[in-house]
């Protein structure tokens, strides 16, 4: 879950919570005051109907202005207008507390041929405190928004950032993060920038030195392979030859562990079937001899990926199992969306994990068989395409597996 997800989500959980919370607020406020002005109604009424009763005009006039309370003139069209909270009635007497459209408590008496209407002048300063306590809700709901605003305006940034950095994770080492905020998101962008720019100048000045070499290798390898042609045949020109044939393949094997290790290429997928695939690997090694390598080819699955750097994967591990089988052929079996390099020889005594390692070998030996850069390679290759590469022993076979 995104940090928007988590803060739209906790936003709208919080408003919902606070309008519950202002819509129960103020019914129980309402309830509060109409419980206590319908009881100081009542109280008053006792009061009051005594004055009326007697028809004491004055002595009632008195006492509504000692009790706070103001007679209202317009009786018909407010007791019309009004809502009935309370009422009760005797054979000669009739008290209502009234609701007006205002939200005002009104009291009207009646005896005999005798009515009055008041209002409590008192009720006011309650009713100002419940709309002070809703405002005060109503505030701490847009101050709620406001700080959802601000959270969002502060979080947009990190979605750049996150995408410059994938970005530099996928090899764009030139991104940079343009933020001129005077906070922490400000200086996380600027030591971004700062690091991206080392980095950048580290691996390009590898990559240089990587393509230098290279190139610096290829000139006397080519002279040396025209030298040896010229050479008359025996031992010395085929191990000459066979050296140089390994420092060439070694020479583009780091090129190409060095562009995948920087994330400089961008794998090009196609789809095609496995015996394309293996075809292309076979014809990457130019073997003249065919009966070194045995196919079992059980069903011809596609696949899409990089057929030119998955077909150099294939390629090494076929390499690697005719350089150490102990007898040929060696076999390639392809069945269930797996490709397996089958060879001859003794269990391996480490994990793949060691001779997946630049230039491994099995012991400090010189004379012991090495894996060189080949299975190295492999390993990035497959890697690049999220396909699993394994080892087991099986039957007297050394085993590699890759599955699609």
């Amino acid at each position: 879950m995104s940090i928007f997800t988590k803060v739209l989500f906790l936003f709208v959980l919080s408003f919902g919570l606070m309008i519950f919370v202002s819509n129960k607020t103020n019914k129980f406020t309402q309830d509060i005051i109409e419980s206590l002005l319908k009881e100081r109604y009542i109280q008053v009424s006792d009061e009051l109907f005594k004055y009326l009763s007697n028809n004491d005009t004055n002595s009632l006039y008195k006492k509504l202005k000692e009790l706070k309370f103001e007679i209202i003139k317009e009786k018909e069209y407010h007791i019309n207008d009004s809502k009935i909270v309370y009422t009760y009635e005797t054979t000669l007497s009739i008290i209502k507390i009234l609701k007006d459209h205002n939200n005002k408590y009104l009291l009207y008496m009646n005896y005999l041929d005798d009515d009055i209407l008041v209002i409590d002048m008192l009720q006011d300063k309650n009713l100002k405190e419940k709309e002070f306590l809703n405002y005060m809700i109503l505030t701490d709901i847009l101050i709620l928004i406001i700080l959802f605003l601000i959270i969002l305006k502060m979080i947009y940034p990190l979605k750049n950032i996150s995408k410059r950095i994938k970005d530099f994770g996928d090899g764009d080492y030139g991104t940079r993060i343009y933020n001129n905020n005077n906070d922490e998101i400000g200086e996380l962008s600027t030591t971004f920038n700062l690091m991206a720019s080392n980095i950048e100048e580290l691996i390009l000045s590898r990559q240089r030195l990587l393509r230098d070499i290279g190139h610096e290798l290829r000139t006397p390898i080519a002279k040396s392979k025209f030298a040896i042609e010229m050479m008359t045949d025996n031992k010395y020109k085929k191990i000459l030859n066979n050296a140089l044939v390994q420092m060439d393949e070694m020479t583009n094997e780091l090129l190409h562990i060095e562009k995948l290790n920087a994330n400089q290429h961008k794998l090009s997928l196609e789809k095609f079937n496995v015996e394309t695939l293996i075809s292309v690997a076979l014809s990457k090694l130019f073997i003249e001899d065919e009966t070194l390598i045995n196919i079992s080819l059980k069903s011809n699955f596609s696949l899409k990926a990089d057929l030119e750097y998955l077909s150099i994967a294939i390629k090494n591990l076929i390499d690697n199992a005719l350089k150490y089988s102990e007898e040929k052929p060696i076999l390639i079996v392809v069945e269930n969306k797996n490709i397996l390099i089958k060879s001859r020889g003794e269990k391996l005594n480490k994990s793949l994990e060691f001779y997946c390692e630049a230039f491994t070998q099995n012991d400090s030996s010189r004379e012991q068989k090495g894996y060189g850069l080949g299975l190295s390679l492999v390993k990035r290759i497959l890697d690049k395409h999220n396909f699993v590469f394994s080892y087991f022993y099986d039957d007297g076979y050394n085993i590699f597996s890759i599955s699609i």
